[in-house]
């Protein structure tokens, strides 16, 4: 292909990928490094014949708002915010390791931060819903297609339901049968024996209910991707393994696994990605008093009447920055295995 053929042909991708992606992220981490305007303040002097003269402090809404429009992107205030205490809080880390002794309490003070308490489940949560959603949607690949002809059509649409209903809907639904009057509340309320006993009242039960449901949630992705992938398995390799005689286990574990290496990549780059920035579970479970999430915190940032646009820009940006470490790992290997096969 020439290169003037090329540049036609990839233009308009690389367009889009410029206005819809490039951009925003610029946009996103300008206003990270600008803060609002304050208020402009002025003291003004009123007297009167009784009282005398007094002197207030009033806002100058002309002044204000025409510093605003000479400066519509604010005050520069570089890295401050990604600083402070909301975010990377850099003095208190600081001041926290000089005022402990033990590495325990440390770990407990840092965790009250809002940043690393939402990190901490957010890391938690990826690091272990990733792995079992593909280990169960390739149990779940396996099991359907070793089934019937006539039974796969129904096994795959009952598989699919998790993925059709919306998260937000999802976790609603979740959160209603765990709650005491639920059906798994109530019967978990009867095998502890506490009538006060209550699931959405603890942050460990709180975050296995959320890793539960993301599990639940994502599973059925990758059940379709895998049993995709076990259309082009090659039959004459998994007869030679049954003619040597290999039991199911090592059939799976020799041929069927290794063909289905490439999907395992990239079913965990997906869901490293969408893991990372769990949103709707949290707000669906009304949990935030036991797990928030970076996404979380960018939401909370922009909710109520004091919008924090540059506290929200800042945490957007730290969300790419941790996706993109986060990938890191498994880009580099895909990259390998590419160069190896090449």
């Amino acid at each position: 292909m020439r290169h003037r053929t090329f540049f036609w042909f990839f233009f308009p991708t690389a367009a889009a990928m410029l206005l819809f992606i490039a951009m925003p992220i610029v946009s996103v981490f300008l206003q990270s490094i600008f803060a609002p305007h304050e208020a402009v303040l002025v003291e003004v002097e009123s007297c009167t014949p009784l009282v005398g003269c007094t002197t207030e402090t009033q806002v100058d809404h002309d002044a204000t708002a025409e510093l605003r429009s000479n400066q519509p992107l604010g005050r520069f205030v570089g890295l401050d915010i990604y600083l402070d205490r909301g975010h990377l809080a850099v003095n208190e880390i600081a001041t926290a390791w000089q005022a402990t002794d033990s590495m325990g309490d440390f770990i407990s003070k840092v965790h009250n931060l809002p940043l690393y308490r939402a990190l901490s489940f957010t890391l938690t949560f990826t690091f272990l819903v990733t792995p079992l959603l593909i280990i169960f949607g390739l149990m779940i690949a396996l099991a359907v297609n070793s089934l019937h002809r006539h039974l796969k059509g129904l096994m795959i649409f009952f598989s699919l339901l998790p993925m059709i209903v919306t998260p937000l809907i999802g976790s609603l639904i979740l959160f209603w049968m765990v709650d005491s009057r639920g059906v798994v509340g109530s019967a978990l309320v009867a095998l502890a024996g506490d009538p006060d006993f209550s699931m959405k009242a603890s942050t460990g039960l709180t975050w296995v209910m959320l890793i539960i449901y993301g599990v639940w949630h994502a599973a059925p992705f990758a059940f379709v991707v895998f049993y995709a992938g076990l259309q082009t398995l090659p039959q004459d390799q998994i007869e030679s393994a049954m003619i040597d005689g290999a039991t199911r286990w090592q059939r799976v574990k020799y041929v069927v696994i290794p063909h289905l290496m490439p999907l395992v990549t990239f079913v965990a780059l997906i869901q490293l990605m969408d893991n990372f920035r769990i949103f709707e579970p949290i707000v669906g479970f009304n949990a935030s008093a036991h797990a928030t999430s970076l996404s979380w915190i960018i939401f909370n940032d922009l909710g109520g009447e004091t919008r924090q646009l540059s506290a929200a820009s800042a945490s957007s940006v730290l969300t790419i920055l941790g996706v993109a470490i986060l990938l890191t790992p498994v880009l580099i290997r895909t990259w390998r295995d590419f160069n190896a096969k090449s």
